[in-house]
């Protein structure tokens, strides 16, 4: 079986997104990270713009979880349109069209928005869950302009509010283990990281056509 997707699902502050664009140049595939966003605004046909003021006609709760969900590795309001229609439910079935979209046309990295459970029944699509200590994503957290308390809060509140998404709409645990190919840990550097991924995907492409030679 031939690789055309593969999904990157992370901890908040563990880095995944960036080691998910570097696996995507490393490959010459589509990046589909905050792309994805402005992907279910023309489908949605929404106006971005209006995210502000629509946010109290949709189930509050609900759209926060959606929005602290996806922002991991960028910072900016999802948008919701002029129909009041268009609320989280609707949002999220835009999203698996978008993700199912995005995946048949292949050779693409996708970062988390519950990807790893639109696509788990795809035999062509490896997914993958980055993690790392607390001390490594608070590092890198400060990095980028956070302090330590910020960090420790963004790292706690992000996580669980992603655990809480995933059990709403896909009536799973965040991250639920057998789903991903790969597990690894972000602490020993991106490139690292990105090698694994390469020789795992490598490895479970050649097993695959290892079983398939011998029926």
């Amino acid at each position: 079986m031939h690789i055309r997707i593969i999904t990157v699902e992370r901890e908040y502050g563990s880095g995944g997104a960036a080691i998910a664009r570097r696996l995507a140049e490393r490959l010459g595939w589509k990046f589909w990270d905050e792309e994805l966003t402005a992907e279910i605004a023309r489908v949605a046909q929404v106006d971005p713009a209006a995210a502000q003021s629509r946010d109290e006609r949709v189930d509050s709760l609900l759209y926060r979880l959606f929005k602290v969900y996806a922002r991991g590795s960028y910072e900016r309001a999802l948008p919701i349109g002029d129909s009041s229609s268009f609320d989280t439910d609707r949002m999220v079935a835009i999203l698996e069209e978008v993700v199912g979209d995005v995946a048949t046309r292949g050779n693409c990295v996708i970062v988390g928005r519950g990807s790893t459970y639109i696509l788990r029944g795809r035999p062509d699509a490896f997914h993958v869950f980055v993690y790392a200590p607390i001390e490594h994503k608070v590092r890198r957290l400060q990095s980028s302009g956070k302090s330590e308390k910020e960090a420790l809060q963004l790292i706690s509140e992000i996580d669980h509010d992603r655990a809480a998404f995933i059990r709403h709409y896909f009536h799973g645990e965040w991250p639920h283990r057998p789903l991903y190919n790969v597990m690894l840990n972000s602490k020993f550097g991106d490139e690292h990281a990105v090698e694994l991924i390469l020789q795992s995907v490598a490895l479970f492409e050649s097993r695959a056509a290892g079983e398939s030679a011998a029926t």
